[in-house]
């Protein structure tokens, strides 16, 4: 029987399978798609995305491919208005002043897939295509799954990470509660466009209309995007090359261009859409399976990556019988606030969008906000409430370390860590070692990384002295105790 059974393969499923594989847990991965595909679909990884990719060992692939200072350029009625940087280091969503990725990397979603494949197939494990799920139950000992093929499977958990229409979701019956626009909103694909500068996002807009054109990195093709035609009776007509060819020229008015070689071609309409519930029994549903939502601001994708990264580490404790069953009811617990928040600001700013572009100059980065995506303060995890500048619940700060590297470095690797600063937490560090040492790596800064590294961290965590501060794996603070006494840590640690 399989510890873990994956359904579905996109970067949530592929980042949940890495790291569970990374902890020797034994997942199976299964994808209905006959291959991977070569779409270009989500394009945007956030910072804080990216830092979980690094952790797992599978950032490198997707940085040399990908770009990380994409220009926007603005026209209206084909004449260039503006060029901006929104997603510039210290700018645009997520960002982290001072951490090791401070903007967003702009990269295709199947070199992203590509990248998170070849890691899991390095830590021994693959991903199962032509394996379409048709049933699935479970009992008190795991999850049954019936494969259209008629195959059946067995694990002792299982996870949808299989879409907007979820084999899973509809399987446990949960409904899956929000609305959806009437008709379609967009066309897009992937293309190619001899003859058109590859150095920028060209976004033209005219007074009905606009259509988008994203290079994409390491390839000859474009990501467009545009409204679709209508028929006489008002209904969307299905995307195709000479769709996007009239939409061009109409648009952009670029003469000579020529659009060819359409390899994507998908519709999109506007959805809202939550689970109203994460997990049922021994089955948790993840990424575009529990909520689906507007593209303003590029979150899908990396909401989903940080679904993942959230389950891993609880689920490979539970696999370990290392837990208690109220660890995996905090997956829902946190991660559902922090996915309704983002249908709230993605449906706001996708209004906002829409009526901004209309305004020469303006492009879609009028769909970004200043606001982040919250952290989990409200988590029965989150012990105390910490310090005014950093509190249990909230992402660990990143630090550029004085002797060179990263703090988020320093945390990667899939454990606990306890940092502790001042010169008398040597003895908590022993204590809590020796109680929890398979769990837990202790990180005296001020000895493993330098006094001046030790400066940064109390800055950054607003300690002062002696203080301990517990990591969770997924990098979230989850208690942060001033002093020298490890009973705080030892109390948190045995509830888990």
């Amino acid at each position: 029987m399989t510890d873990v059974l994956v359904v579905g393969a996109g970067p949530t499923g592929l980042t949940l399978a890495c790291d569970l594989a990374r902890r020797g847990v034994d997942v199976r991965v299964i994808d209905g798609r006959d291959a991977p595909h070569v779409e270009s679909r989500g394009k945007t990884l956030h910072p804080r995305s990216l830092e979980v990719l690094a952790d797992l060992g599978a950032h490198r692939e997707v940085l040399a491919h990908g770009t990380a200072h994409q220009v926007f350029r603005k026209y209206f009625d084909g004449v260039p208005v503006e060029d901006t940087d929104p997603f510039a280091p210290g700018t645009g969503p997520g960002h982290r002043p001072g951490a090791r990725f401070d903007g967003a990397v702009f990269a295709a979603q199947w070199r992203i897939e590509e990248a998170l494949r070849r890691r899991l197939g390095e830590l021994g494990a693959g991903v199962e295509f032509g394996a379409r799920l048709a049933g699935l139950g479970q009992d008190g000992d795991g999850v049954r799954a019936v494969l259209a093929d008629g195959r059946g499977l067995r694990a002792g958990y299982a996870v949808g990470c299989d879409g907007g229409h979820s084999t899973v979701r509809r399987a446990l019956g949960v409904p899956f509660e929000g609305h959806s626009a009437g008709a379609e909103t967009m066309i897009c694909g992937d293309v190619e466009a001899p003859a058109l500068s590859r150095d920028v996002w060209h976004q033209w807009f005219t007074a009905d209309g606009a259509v988008l054109m994203w290079p994409v990195p390491g390839t000859d093709s474009f990501q467009i995007q545009t409204a679709p035609e209508r028929g006489p009776d008002g209904e969307a007509l299905p995307p195709s090359l000479e769709a996007f060819q009239r939409r061009f020229d109409r648009h952009a008015g670029v003469p000579g261009i020529r659009l060819r070689r359409a390899s994507w071609l998908s519709s999109w309409r506007v959805n809202v859409r939550m689970a109203r519930r994460f997990r049922v029994g021994r089955v948790f549903l993840a990424g575009d399976a529990a909520h689906v939502h507007p593209i303003a601001g590029g979150l899908g994708m990396n909401t989903g990556i940080q679904d993942a990264f959230n389950l891993g580490w609880k689920l490979a404790l539970a696999v370990g019988d290392r837990c208690g069953p109220a660890l995996l009811d905090s997956y829902e617990q946190e991660r559902g606030p922090v996915a309704a928040w983002t249908l709230k600001i993605t449906d706001e700013r996708m209004e906002h969008v829409m009526a901004a572009v209309r305004t020469p100059g303006t492009g879609t980065e009028a769909a970004l906000t200043d606001e982040v995506p919250p952290g989990y303060r409200w988590s029965p995890l989150a012990a105390g409430t910490g310090t005014g500048r950093t509190a249990p619940g909230d992402p660990a700060p990143d630090v550029a370390l004085p002797g060179g590297g990263w703090l988020s470095e320093a945390l990667a690797g899939g454990g606990f860590t306890l940092l502790a600063t001042g010169p008398g937490t040597g003895p908590a560090l022993a204590a809590v070692a020796a109680a929890h040492g398979g769990t837990v790596r202790p990180l005296a800064v001020g000895t493993a990384l330098g006094t001046a590294a030790e400066a940064a961290v109390r800055e950054a965590f607003g300690v002062t002295g002696d203080a301990l501060v517990l990591i969770r794996p997924d990098h979230h603070v989850a208690l942060v105790a001033e002093g020298r006494d490890p009973e705080p840590v030892l109390r948190w640690l045995a509830a888990l």
